[in-house]
């Protein structure tokens, strides 16, 4: 597979040099970016899933909620509805897809769309006859159409876009430069005693003059169904199925796995035929199969609830996350009162 990928080297430099083009036409104006008074936050990545997007949007609504209105906007990847679609409840996650219905289905007090076009999509938003103070754009950083107020650029500790080439031969959807656009870089998934000196060590490969924060992955302490919670020390005693249909699964199959169990992996945002359903009860017999949050999203309407149990997470700051929430509210104020200003 690497060798496969280094032969495919000179389709990447004229893929890395059409997304640089691009960029540069947007850049100079020839490709129009739209800006909006209402703050915008976008977290992104440059590379290929598996950086740890969800749980920093849950961060960031866990941060904003008590204070303002929040809506997310997603593209919905692989939903099966069309156009702008507002979560309510009657959508499910084939309308919405898996990670937008998560939030809806998490934080029911905010409002959850998707939509391919996010221009179109913050238009719709804010026609509502209740609309967002703040929209948190999932998976936006090369949605250069939409002039985001504030940039989140996601990097995984052991895959530093830093270190990593475009496509077919890396895993980039751009070239690294890309990462000037960001107003700050958190370095996902680290271990949570990751050292000072590791820190400062991965400063210095990034290289870039904005601030770097260090988050890891927290684990819940329990699974839950519909109705049921399990400790973790619970089900490493008993047989299971783990199920994973994400980007780099292996942290949450080394966490629960013991020998007895099956395991069960699919393709990132893999969407479950019947026939996947049929095999997936079949191996799980009387056992109980326990999967991600993601997962979870597309599954709970075809497993039945006593069955399937899912594993929260969340995005935990290894440090400095006053520092961290402290300027997301300062960027969140001073668009505020620039809106103000413009108003009056």
């Amino acid at each position: 597979m690497i060798f496969f990928r280094k032969i495919l080297f000179p389709f990447s430099l004229i893929y890395g040099l059409i997304t640089f083009f691009r960029n540069y036409l947007f850049d100079i104006g020839v490709f129009k970016s739209y800006s909006f008074e209402i703050p915008i936050i976008a977290v992104g990545n440059l590379s290929v899933g598996g950086t740890g997007k969800t749980p920093q949007i849950e961060y960031l609504i866990r941060l904003l909620q008590p204070y303002y209105r929040v809506a997310t906007l997603s593209r919905g990847y692989k939903r099966h509805s069309k156009g702008f679609v507002l979560a309510s409840k009657d959508t499910n996650a084939k309308d919405l897809g898996d990670e937008p219905f998560q939030y809806f289905c998490k934080f029911p007090t905010i409002q959850v769309a998707v939509d391919a076009d996010r221009k179109n999509g913050i238009e719709k938003l804010m026609t509502l006859p209740n609309p967002p103070q703040i929209i948190l754009l999932d998976d936006a950083f090369q949605h250069r159409k939409v002039n985001a107020g504030f940039y989140i650029l996601l990097t995984a500790y052991n895959e530093l876009y830093c270190n990593d080439f475009v496509l077919p031969t890396g895993n980039l959807r751009e070239f690294g430069k890309g990462a000037k656009r960001a107003n700050l870089i958190i370095v996902t998934k680290c271990p949570e005693n990751i050292t000072e000196e590791t820190q400062q060590k991965i400063k210095k490969e990034i290289n870039l003059n904005v601030p770097i924060f260090f988050t890891a992955i927290e684990y819940d302490e329990h699974v839950f169904s519909k109705t049921k919670r399990l400790s973790i020390k619970h089900i490493l005693q008993t047989p299971k199925v783990l199920l994973a249909g994400i980007a780099k699964p292996e942290p949450f199959f080394e966490l629960l796995k013991t020998d007895n169990d099956v395991i069960l992996k699919y393709k990132d945002h893999h969407d479950f035929s019947e026939t996947d359903l049929i095999s997936i009860k079949s191996q799980a017999c009387d056992k109980i199969i326990i999967t991600t949050e993601k997962d979870y999203a597309r599954l709970a309407d075809n497993i039945p609830s006593e069955s399937l149990f899912y594993l929260p997470i969340k995005s935990k700051f290894v440090s400095n996350s006053n520092e961290f929430n402290s300027m997301i509210e300062g960027y969140i104020k001073k668009s505020s009162i620039a809106k103000n200003e413009i108003e009056d």
